[in-house]
C-alpha cells in the first residue's frame, strides 16, 4: 500500500527536523526523475521475479539461499551485541561516530559480564547473537569471551556470528574466534579498497563466511566484476543493503553528489538502484554466490517488529491482544453505564473467561477482540488504544512497566509507551473490526480496514506496509 499525501508530508518534516538548516544541502530528484526511477526499479523486479525469492513481504530478495544469521534475523529471533563502539577504520558511510570503546550493548542494556548476556539470551529465547560495533578485533579478548560464554551455555542452539571490517584480520585471530565457537563472519570489503586478501585469512576456518556492505552507486560496476572472484575465494552469501543518511555520515555523503529520497528515514536512491542490478548480474550470469539485498524498510519494518513482540507478552495483559505488527491493542467500549452493566452481566452468563475482559469504572470496559462479537454495540461506542513495549535497563516510571529477572544481579524493565490518540469507531465499525482485520491479513491489500473509514495511522498499527519505499 503506498503512502498517502498526509503520511510522506509527516516523514518530510520528521527529515527537515533531523537535519534541521542541513536539509537545505541536500539533493532530492524531481518527480519526472523519480518517475524514470521507479520505472527503472519495477523493471529490474520484474526481471528477477523470473529466477529469485522475495519474501518478508517483497522487502528481502533473494530469499532462496540467506545465511544463516539471516535466517534467525527473518524468524525474529535475532540479538545484536555492540561489543564497543570504536572502530579504526574510516568509510564514508558510516553510520554512526564509532569513537568510544564503551560497554557492550543492546537494546539500552549495557552488559559487563558476558554470563548476563547469555542469561538474557535464554530469558528472551533468542535463536541468534552477532557481535558488532565498532570493530570487534579492536577489543579482541572481550569479543572472546562474550562469543565462549554464548557457546558455553547454548552450544549449537544458538547461532553466532561477527561483523568486522577485516583491518585487523589474520589467520591466528581467526583460529582464537572459531575456537571459541564463532560460526560465521560478515566482512565490510568496502573497508578495505574491495580487496579481498583478509577474507582467505577466514576461509576454511570459521564455518561460514559472508561479505556484507552497503550497494554504493560508484562502485557497482567493481561488484560485479568481483563476484566471480568472492565465489571463488571461497565467499558463501554476499549481503547488500540500502546507504541511509544520518547526521553523522551528512557530509561525507553530500559531497558525493547523491540523490536522496525522503521516508521514515532517509535513503540515497541510486544504492537501491545499485544492489538490485548486481543481484540481477549475479542470476544472469549464473554466479554461484547467493546475494541478499537486505532492504532499508526490511530492517525498519521486521526488525522493530521482532523486537515489539517479543516485549509485548511480557505486559500483555489478558484482554489485549498484539496486533500483527507487534502493538498492543487494548479495546475500550464506551458509553451508559446501565448498558454497560447489562453488556458485563451477558458476557458473565456466555461462559467466556472473565479475564477476557476489565470494567473500568461505570462508563468504560476494556474487552478483547475476540468477544467484540458477543457484544451489543446499540448505544455503545469502541475506542481503540495502541501500545509497543521496550526493553529499559530502569524504569522511567513515566509509563507502565514489569521487572525482568535475567540473572541473580541483574533485572531489567519492559515499559510500555502508549500512544496518545486514540481511534474512535462507531457501533457499525466496531461490529465490523474483527472480521475487516481477519480479511486483511497480512497481504498487501488492506481494504478490510480501509472500508472502516478509519485514518491511515491506525493500519500501520496493524499491519506491516508491504514492499519498498516510495520514492519522493
Amino acid at each position: 500500500m503506498a503512502l498517502s499525501l498526509q503520511q510522506r508530508n509527516r516523514f518530510i518534516q520528521g527529515n527537515q527536523r533531523e537535519f534541521g538548516n542541513r536539509y537545505e544541502q541536500l539533493f532530492f530528484p524531481d518527480e519526472e526523475t523519480l518517475s524514470e526511477a521507479d520505472k527503472r526499479r519495477r523493471y529490474l523486479l520484474q526481471e528477477l521475479a523470473e529466477s529469485v525469492s522475495f519474501g518478508c513481504l517483497g522487502t528481502k530478495l533473494d530469499m532462496s539461499n540467506l545465511s544463516p544469521g539471516c535466517r534467525i534475523c527473518i524468524e525474529g529471533q535475532w540479538s545484536c551485541l555492540f561489543i564497543n563502539g570504536k572502530c579504526n577504520g574510516n568509510c564514508f558511510y558510516c553510520p554512526t561516530s564509532q569513537d568510544e570503546i564503551g560497554l557492550p550493548t543492546t537494546n539500552t542494556l549495557t552488559f559487563q559480564d558476558p554470563k548476563e548476556y547469555a542469561a538474557y539470551l535464554q530469558v528472551f529465547g533468542f535463536k541468534g547473537t552477532s557481535i558488532s560495533g565498532g570493530e570487534p578485533l579492536l577489543t579482541l579478548d572481550k569479543t572472546v569471551r562474550f562469543i565462549r560464554s554464548i557457546k558455553n551455555r547454548f552450544g549449537g542452539d544458538v547461532h553466532v556470528w561477527l561483523y568486522t571490517n577485516g583491518i585487523l584480520a589474520t589467520r591466528e585471530i581467526m583460529k582464537k574466534l572459531a575456537d571459541a565457537g564463532l560460526n560465521e563472519i560478515r566482512f565490510d570489503i568496502g573497508a578495505t579498497g574491495y580487496r579481498l586478501r583478509q577474507l582467505d585469512h577466514a576461509v576454511g576456518i570459521i564455518p561460514t563466511v559472508t561479505v556484507e556492505i552497503p550497494a554504493v552507486p560508484e562502485e557497482s560496476e567493481r561488484m560485479i566484476n568481483l563476484l566471480p572472484s568472492l565465489y571463488d575465494c571461497g565467499v558463501q552469501h554476499l549481503n547488500l543493503h540500502q546507504l541511509r543518511l544520518t547526521p553523522y555520515n551528512f557530509k561525507k555523503l553530500v559531497t558525493r553528489g547523491y540523490r536522496f529520497l525522503h521516508g521514515k528515514k532517509m535513503a540515497v536512491l541510486d544504492s537501491e538502484l545499485a544492489a538490485l542490478e548486481i543481484l540481477l548480474h549475479g542470476k544472469k550470469k549464473n554466479i554461484n554466490l547467493p546475494i541478499n539485498y537486505c532492504s532499508f524498510p526490511y530492517k525498519d519494518r521486521f526488525q522493530a517488529l521482532a523486537a515489539r513482540r517479543r516485549n509485548g507478552t511480557f505486559i500483555l495483559k489478558s484482554y489485549e491482544s498484539l496486533t500483527e505488527n507487534g502493538f498492543i491493542r487494548t479495546l475500550m467500549i464506551t458509553g451508559n453505564p446501565d448498558v454497560l452493566s447489562q453488556q458485563v452481566s451477558a458476557l458473565k452468563r456466555s461462559g467466556n473467561n472473565d479475564g477476557l475482559w476489565k470494567q473500568n469504572g461505570s462508563e468504560e470496559l476494556s474487552v478483547h477482540i475476540n468477544l467484540l462479537p458477543h457484544i451489543d454495540f446499540k448505544d455503545l461506542n469502541l475506542q481503540i488504544a495502541y501500545s509497543a513495549a521496550y526493553q529499559r535497563p530502569s524504569a522511567t516510571y513515566r509509563n507502565p512497566f514489569t521487572k525482568v529477572t535475567i540473572s541473580r544481579k541483574m533485572n531489567i524493565v519492559i515499559e510500555r509507551e502508549t500512544s496518545p490518540h486514540r481511534f474512535s469507531l462507531s457501533s457499525d465499525q466496531a461490529s465490523t473490526l474483527p472480521a475487516a482485520i481477519s480479511a486483511t491479513g497480512s497481504k498487501q491489500a488492506t481494504q478490510g480496514l480501509d472500508k472502516l473509514i478509519i485514518q491511515e495511522e491506525m493500519i500501520d498499527y496493524e499491519y506491516v506496509r508491504a514492499g519498498l519505499a516510495d520514492y519522493y
